[in-house]
């Protein structure tokens, strides 16, 4: 709101005033005259209170004792299980105003979140998105094992010849992992480009979505060790080849 009415930053000090503000007995009850000019003497951050996935709108926060109306919520921060405080709080507010009567549906913040549509379709999309990912992972995991299997085999009379010129079978291992190396190397360096590239198109889908750099470091660190077992088994066989049999390979 700040920004839409007073775009240079001097909110602070200016007054309002909201027509609407007044009694509508028993539904809310108003001091007198708060409908009147009242001066802006802070200015604090946006607040989603209206649903996850809808749009901010302007607002304003007004004190309780110039605006009240019939039905309240209290909110109570608890270190034990809540629900187990209610009875508590029932007995607080009636020491206050023994005639205030404590109704309503009362029930704990998670399960409250987890009623909403918003929190159901976040649910959604990250399952669907988690069944992607583990999906993509799969295959990456089945071609680079594959492509590796087909490359050791097409390299079997060279690394024959090699173990039969003196090089170890550490050694075959190496070269078979640093091979393999070059192309993990190339398509997790693309990858990170390409999810910079298109995390804006899925933010779209994906509330609260960021570009957490752990997050990143993470899921490297995750395809650099699939690709290493999809790779260790092809490097190892390679590795344990008779020279012999190798040389004689077609």
């Amino acid at each position: 709101m700040a920004r839409q009415y007073w775009p240079q930053g001097d909110a602070i000090g200016k007054q309002i005033r909201l027509p609407d503000l007044k009694s509508e007995p028993p539904f809310a009850q108003s001091a007198n005259e708060s409908n009147g000019w009242m001066q802006i003497i802070g200015i604090v951050a946006d607040a989603r209170d209206d649903g996850l996935r809808k749009p901010v709108k302007p607002a304003i926060y007004i004190p309780y004792t110039s605006h009240m109306w019939m039905f309240t919520q209290i909110l109570v921060r608890t270190r034990t299980a809540p629900l187990t405080n209610l009875n508590r709080v029932r007995a607080e507010v009636k020491a206050v105003d023994p005639d205030q009567q404590v109704f309503g549906q009362t029930r704990d913040l998670e399960q409250w979140i987890q009623t909403q549509d918003e929190y159901q379709y976040g649910r959604l999309v990250a399952a669907l998105f988690t069944g992607f990912s583990v999906l993509a992972l799969a295959l990456a995991a089945t071609g680079l094992f594959s492509v590796v299997s087909y490359s050791v085999a097409q390299r079997t009379n060279e690394f024959g010849i090699r173990m039969a010129m003196g090089a170890s079978p550490g050694s075959v291992l190496r070269l078979v992992f640093a091979a393999t190396a070059r192309d993990v190397l190339g398509g997790v360096v693309c990858g990170i480009i390409l999810s910079l590239l298109i995390s804006r198109l899925l933010a779209k889908w994906a509330e609260s979505s960021s570009q957490n750099p752990f997050l990143f470091v993470v899921v490297t660190l995750l395809m650099v060790a699939t690709a290493v077992l999809a790779a260790f088994f092809p490097a190892r066989r390679a590795s344990s080849v008779d020279p012999m049999i190798a040389l004689r390979y077609d």
